[in-house]
């Protein structure tokens, strides 16, 4: 009597709703690593295990996919940074603290290399960087404005120009994610490239700064 048990069904078919994703990780890496101009679609479809031709079902070209990488790998950890602006209740202060560690721990993660990688490709991809600049830059200085306007409204922070003291708050951080991946390994004192240290100076120097002056404070 044949076996009517019904055959598993093959890999590819079960992976099916899975492909888009492993096509955007494998790009991601493969960009980080050898960068936007050398990196081949086919590599793509090769390091995702998919057939050669599937990253086109998916995405228009190579810039569709590297969208797709920054959209998926960057832009939820702005939504998370967002919601939960929305609903913190501590001060100003302990917030920016929150968020340097969850940006140290971002640091940690694959993606942390696209900031590199699109500065290092800017100018021979100026349309990349011109969406890298309205996705992520652009989204990540109004988010800092949003805090410190936070502070100001509730008295924590001094008035200031708020939006050109996000790009202050900002810029820092951008620099140390460029040199973990770029000049840190040389640092001669290992204990200068550790980047705890530096973001506990960053925070003393930006709370600080920002502080609002008691208003019972002399003015001598």
């Amino acid at each position: 009597m044949p076996d009517s048990t019904p055959l598993p069904a093959p890999r590819r078919s079960r992976r099916k709703e899975a492909r888009p994703a492993e096509v955007i990780e494998a790009a991601r890496d493969l960009f980080i690593e050898r960068g936007f101009a050398a990196t081949k679609l086919e590599d793509v479809a090769r390091k995702a295990g998919v057939s050669v031709g599937l990253p086109y079902l998916y995405f228009e070209n190579k810039e569709g996919l590297f969208k797709a990488v920054v959209r998926e790998s960057i832009l939820p950890q702005f939504r998370m940074g967002e919601e939960m602006l929305e609903s913190f209740t501590g001060t100003s202060e302990e917030f920016l603290r929150i968020l340097a560690e969850k940006f140290w721990e971002m640091e940690r993660s694959p993606s942390a290399g696209l900031s590199k990688l699109v500065i290092a490709e800017a100018g021979n991809f100026p349309d990349l960087a011109r969406f890298y600049m309205e996705e992520v830059v652009l989204r990540s200085r109004r988010f800092f404005a949003r805090i410190l306007q936070r502070g100001i409204d509730r008295g924590e922070f001094r008035p200031m120009d708020v939006e050109q003291m996000a790009r202050v708050v900002a810029a820092p951080l951008t620099m140390l994610s460029l040199w973990n991946r770029s000049l840190r390994a040389f640092e001669p004192d290992p204990a200068d490239a550790a980047a705890e240290p530096y973001l506990d100076a960053y925070l003393d120097l930006i709370l600080n700064g920002l502080k609002a002056v008691p208003k019972d404070a002399s003015h001598d």
